[in-house]
């Protein structure tokens, strides 16, 4: 058995190296500075993504900023506070069945509830509030397991000086938990970079020339924008989209990078 899981890890890699060296072999030659700041063209030589890199900043800061200090305190919760098995057990299994539900599934609940019920239209705060929820179960998870391995001796020791509950999670768990909380982030902050099925639902534009200046405008992502270019029978947008492609993981790339910078910054002070 060993052998065949490496025979699936070996052809797994394979697959992803070798899509990654077409893309770079596609569309490196496409890379400029007006890919990043023109708007979406009819015309390949004059397309950029200028409003779809905005749409995903917008959308995945606003979703980072609602999903981490929920998923966090949620975490804080069942591992610190709650005294309820029951209640521990029924929240886990609804995360864990929070996580397994079709991103699509979302995105219809979101219109549905958010955009028509509540009235908030197809704008970049419902498409935020649809991917905090659909990071939040990776999040709280990442974090539970981060609080989990702090060894309980700590806390005691706090207990011991008269420290309260509160002062012992924050003065002593939080600091040793937070960067192995920020895994959690990245790989959040990850999936909802390349999260296209509920965006598509909520937004449905593949093709803005609008940039987004407020949470309450209608908007678009990246990989929307790369399936319109990709989706097209001309050679110039495929080399569009693979271009694009290569933009999309070189952002993935900084934040990743940043976050771990800062996971090691924390790990240095704790």
């Amino acid at each position: 058995m060993p052998v065949v899981y490496s025979l699936g890890l070996f052809i797994a890699i394979l697959f992803i190296v070798s899509l990654l060296i077409y893309i770079v072999a596609t569309g490196s030659h496409r890379l400029s500075w007006s890919l990043l700041t023109n708007f979406p063209s009819s015309n390949p030589r004059e397309a950029g993504m200028l409003p779809a890199i905005y749409g995903t900043l917008w959308t995945v800061g606003l979703s980072t900023l609602m999903s981490f200090p929920l998923g966090i305190a949620t975490a804080i919760y069942l591992n610190e506070y709650s005294g309820m098995e029951k209640l521990r057990s029924f929240l886990q299994i609804n995360l864990n069945s929070l996580a397994g539900v079709p991103s699509v599934i979302f995105g219809v609940v979101g219109l549905g509830f958010l955009s028509y019920t509540l009235g908030l239209g197809r704008s970049i705060l419902v498409g935020a509030i649809l991917l905090a929820f659909l990071t939040l179960p990776l999040v709280t998870v990442s974090a539970l397991e981060a609080l989990k391995a702090v060894p309980d001796d700590l806390r005691f020791g706090g207990y011991a000086l008269g420290a309260t509950r509160w002062e012992v999670i924050k003065s002593i768990v939080l600091p040793r938990a937070l960067p192995m909380m920020l895994t959690g982030s990245i790989l959040a902050i990850s999936r909802a970079m390349g999260e296209a099925a509920p965006i598509l639902v909520i937004s449905g534009l593949l093709f803005i020339r609008e940039v987004p200046a407020s949470p309450l405008d209608r908007f678009t992502v990246m990989p929307l924008l790369l399936y319109n270019w990709i989706s097209r029978p001309q050679l110039e947008f495929r080399e569009l989209a693979s271009a694009g492609i290569i933009v999309l993981l070189l952002m993935l790339i900084l934040l990743n990078a940043v976050a771990i910078y800062l996971r090691y910054r924390l790990s240095r002070r704790r």
